[in-house]
């Protein structure tokens, strides 16, 4: 299968690598620092007993090469127009596109940009990072890309991309409504975002003081009440490990939105946090934490744009 991987950070290297490591044909559409970075040192990956090596094939915006028969899209919100349009050229009628973005919003863009027919949900659920060296290092075991219709039909094309991912070592359970977990995943996220933004600390550090593993759990309240009233309820066993996540003692657990912020770098706060509130209001769910948060972080993007300006 011919696989084009649209970066190669923390998350799409990880996938990315897992595949070529099985086979399979992949390139990584990267930046020029990054290909330049790739090229002289390679490909790598630690952690939780793997160690991975690999000279990866690689591709710019310029020349994408393609059609490829499966695009996985992963790339930070702030640079999802881009990825596409860069994109663009590498997708043919038969490609099929796997969106590994937190929250829903990108789904719009993704079918205006390459079409309906392109267009799949995904999720993923790993915990990397990079190195200051650009080495992908992981953190935890979750290796799970999940992924089907928008619409919840069956799909021949998804049941092979799914035997593909497992036959690399990752996990791709059938998903009945991939809108619905990209839903969950998204209630996750933003709990974990708003919870250790806020009190600018890891999971252990919030809840190592009075009142913190109780902020924990009103957030993930909010975040749940919007899911269910945009028809998406949270089943309890995945509240259950949000909960247990988030209120964690000595947890050093950080979303990398989070990392972002205190490295005064920009966030995907409107695609996690603005877009969750804004459908909240629309759909007459109060969230005045979840709230708080995103005014928090429209502080630090604000103060981003006049240093820049």
């Amino acid at each position: 299968m011919r696989i084009l991987t649209v970066g190669a950070g923390a998350v799409g290297g990880f996938f990315g690598a897992r595949l070529a490591a099985a086979g399979q044909d992949v390139s990584f559409l990267v930046r020029p620092a990054r290909a330049k970075a790739l090229a002289a040192r390679g490909l790598r990956v630690e952690g939780q007993g793997e160690r991975l090596r690999l000279t990866p094939k690689l591709v710019t915006a310029g020349a994408p090469g393609g059609p490829y028969d499966v695009v996985l899209l992963s790339v930070k919100a702030t640079a999802l127009h881009a990825a596409l349009a860069d994109v663009e050229p590498a997708v043919g009628p038969d490609t099929a596109v796997v969106p590994l973005l937190n929250g829903v919003a990108h789904l719009d863009a993704l079918v205006a940009r390459l079409g309906a027919a392109a267009a799949l949900g995904g999720v993923a659920k790993v915990v990397t990072t990079l190195s200051g060296d650009g080495d992908i290092l992981r953190m935890a075991p979750p290796a799970v890309i999940l992924t089907g219709e928008i619409d919840a039909r069956p799909s021949a094309r998804v049941d092979t991309i799914r035997s593909v991912l497992a036959e690399a070592g990752i996990d791709s359970p059938e998903t009945g409504d991939i809108l619905a977990a990209m839903w969950h995943k998204w209630v996750f996220i933003s709990t974990l975002v708003a919870l250790t933004c806020l009190m600018r600390g890891t999971v252990g550090e919030v809840n190592a003081v009075p009142g913190g593993s109780a902020l924990g759990r009103s957030l993930l309240a909010e975040a749940a009440a919007v899911a269910g009233a945009a028809g998406h309820p949270v089943p309890e066993a995945e509240l259950a490990f949000t909960t247990s996540t988030v209120t964690a003692a000595g947890s050093p657990l950080t979303p990398s939105l989070y990392r972002d912020l205190v490295a005064g770098a920009p966030t995907e706060a409107d695609h996690v946090l603005t877009d969750l509130t804004v459908r909240a209001r629309a759909l007459g769910v109060a969230t005045p934490l979840l709230d708080l948060a995103t005014l928090h972080l429209r502080v630090h993007e604000h103060r981003l744009a006049a240093e820049r300006s």
